[in-house]
């Protein structure tokens, strides 16, 4: 009876990991379709963005009225929202990696 008893119990517990199995393989193809989803929400976002960092650059003007060359200029928004654009090399360390995740976008 006892011996019945512990290969009942470990039926069960084959049981119960064969089920825990399955519902952690439909988790993970979950999570795969979600990561997949916001990847692509990920590029969308990226791409707009980079759309309209030309478009701002294609109608801004110096003071002489020639375009302002976005390779020399980078677009700064300060905490308060206020939008900046400034030299690149007054530019923050943090500002000029942003910039350059702007520029690979626009590869």
């Amino acid at each position: 009876v006892a011996a019945q008893k512990c290969r009942k119990r470990k039926l069960n517990a084959i049981l119960n990991l064969e089920e825990d199995v399955c519902n952690l393989q439909t988790q993970k193809e979950s999570l795969k379709k979600e990561h997949s989803q916001c990847s692509k929400s990920i590029n969308q976002i990226k791409q707009k963005l980079n759309s309209l960092y030309h478009d701002i650059f294609s109608r801004l003007r110096d003071d002489q009225g020639r375009p302002v060359n976005p390779r020399q200029y980078v677009i700064h928004c300060s905490s308060n929202g206020s939008v900046f654009i400034i030299p690149k090399h007054l530019a923050k360390p943090e500002q000029k990696q942003d910039n350059r995740k702007e520029q690979k976008l626009e590869m």
